[in-house]
């Protein structure tokens, strides 16, 4: 079996509401996923975008004190680097933090 990892993902927008499903427990700003360490982190970042409704092509993922994450790279090598909790932000959003 594969070893998982859970991050924490927010929208960098408004934080409130709160909705759960069997994999993934979330308020609609943010969302937690358990991925294999192996998978492609782009795969991830495209779920999540695609459940906060927005672009994935054209969103950013960040650390919470604003460095921007190259997701080209597996999940593994993020947590190692980064942690666990992301900031994912959309295009109109990003370089207005």
């Amino acid at each position: 079996s594969k070893n998982l990892i859970k991050f924490k993902i927010t929208l960098a927008s408004d934080p409130k509401l709160h909705l759960k499903c069997n994999y993934i427990t979330y308020n609609i700003f943010d969302i937690s996923i358990e991925v294999p360490e192996d998978a492609p982190f782009n795969a991830a970042i495209r779920f999540i975008a695609e459940q906060f409704k927005v672009t994935p092509e054209t969103s950013a993922i960040i650390t919470n004190s604003g460095v921007g994450i190259n997701p080209n790279q597996t999940a593994g090598n993020i947590f190692l680097k980064h942690g666990a909790d992301l900031k994912l932000i959309p295009r109109d959003r990003v370089g207005s933090l």
